[in-house]
């Protein structure tokens, strides 16, 4: 199973890489006020998904610091042997 992973995530590295390569020509990014950027297309692209992914990280901020300290919970405690939660079992009616 492990083998299999390896090889997807081998596969989708090679063709994001030469998604890459087929990508290098120049494009032009159109920005406020007239201002111009020109880079390859890959660089925009990248530059791209990780304004994204800094955009969606502090958009989850907020949410984050009222979930509290971000302590993992408790473990759950381990279960008694049986005759042991037998003999701490209350008796009947109370």
């Amino acid at each position: 199973m492990r083998l299999l992973k390896w090889i997807l995530k081998a596969a989708v590295f090679f063709a994001l890489f030469a998604f890459a390569l087929n990508n290098q020509q120049d494009a032009t990014v159109h920005l406020l006020f007239g201002h111009q950027w020109r880079g390859p297309m890959m660089l925009i692209v990248l530059t791209a998904f990780l304004v994204g992914v800094v955009v969606g990280v502090v958009g989850m901020l907020p949410a984050w610091w009222r979930r509290g300290t971000g302590q993992l919970p408790a473990a759950p405690r381990p279960a008694l042997p049986q005759d042991t939660r037998d003999t701490l079992a209350p008796p009947h009616g109370i």
